[in-house]
């Protein structure tokens, strides 16, 4: 107010001393110090302050569907599927795909912790597994505050031992990647905690002997983590078909209704699955926690040595990293 007063000022003034105006009528924009003997002039020029520097618009804008960035999802499954290859939880391969995961998560931004954890021997899909020690990689936001309301976002990295895991898991670690990138440069609903789990693929029969990262994730919660748990997401195959199948634990589920509704913002083909319980949103939602999955079409290749790069679908992966970050944006949220 102060500067558009002094303005004001100093356009009557020159008004005053020399009546100069535009050749449309209005007045013309001040071009400096005018030559005049007048006091009254020269004393409202030199007192009249500069103009403020205009700061550019730094902050970040809420995240929209368009954000993904396929590539970022692409490269993951690829380094992960064609480089690493089969990721068994105990194992070398899988200690060096999730230091991967860790660097590509730190690099955007995000604290990372590990939650180290024990898995007995069994037998992954007629394969047998050793006892060993898995590990849960997880990315939170800068001054990240636990017992405020969140959201997760999770996907596991291990594989079976006889599979490179392209579409079994590197396409969930893969979207969620992506979705991570694009929540980092923006802004989201809620604060978005982004989890590797380690050890979700069976070493024996029953829940008891699967899921094993999420679960610990789940036990290590405080009641008032717990308390604050809007929802989470488990991306767990989802590089494969045309339309995203929604999973819900149950025949229908408030995680599962917002996940499909984010969907047909975006615009994208989804089916709904109930009864859902194949990966790590069981955990969750078996110790009353909300939770829903996205993936699970059927392909060829599944828990195989064919699970390779070129069973994964581009497009797949981006039909579900844009209902993940529509389901994540600040406008048009519905409730889970």
């Amino acid at each position: 107010m102060h500067r558009l007063a002094s303005s004001v000022a100093l356009t009557a003034a020159l008004f005053a001393v020399g009546g100069c105006s535009s050749s449309e009528g209005g007045p013309r924009p001040d071009p400096g110090p005018a030559p005049s003997s007048s006091p009254s002039s020269s004393a409202e020029e030199t007192t009249t302050e500069p103009p403020a520097p205009v700061e550019p618009d730094t902050a970040p804008g809420p995240v929209e569907a368009d954000d993904l960035r396929r590539a970022t999802a692409l490269r993951a499954v690829r380094h992960l599927a064609g480089e690493i290859g089969p990721r068994e939880a105990t194992g070398a391969a899988y200690a060096r795909a999730a230091d991967w995961v860790a660097g590509r998560l730190e690099g955007m931004g995000y604290d990372i912790a590990r939650q180290r954890f024990d898995v007995p021997a069994g037998e992954s899909w007629t394969v047998a597994v050793p006892a060993g020690q898995s590990v849960n990689v997880v990315a939170t936001p800068a001054g990240f505050d636990q017992g405020e309301p969140h959201l997760v976002v999770g996907a596991h990295l291990d594989t079976v031992p006889q599979a490179p895991g392209a579409e079994d898991n590197a396409s969930g670690v893969g979207v969620m990647l992506a979705v991570a990138e694009a929540a980092a440069a923006g802004t989201t609903r809620l604060p978005v905690v982004f989890v590797a789990f380690g050890a979700e693929e069976p070493r024996g029969a029953g829940d008891d002997r699967h899921h094993y990262g999420s679960r610990e994730y789940v036990a290590l919660m405080a009641p008032r983590e717990r308390d604050a748990l809007r929802a989470m997401v488990s991306l767990d195959r989802v590089g494969v078909g045309t339309t995203v199948p929604v999973g819900s634990a149950g025949t229908t589920d408030p995680v599962q209704r917002a996940l499909l509704a984010a969907a047909g913002r975006a615009g994208i083909p989804t089916v709904a699955d109930p009864e859902q319980r194949s990966s790590d949103h069981w955990s969750f939602v078996r110790d009353g926690l909300p939770a829903a999955r996205l993936g699970s079409t059927s392909y060829v290749g599944y828990h195989s040595a064919g699970d390779v790069v070129s069973v994964v679908s581009p497009a797949q992966l981006e039909r579900v990293g844009r209902i993940v970050l529509t389901w994540l944006a600040p406008r048009g949220a519905v409730s889970g």
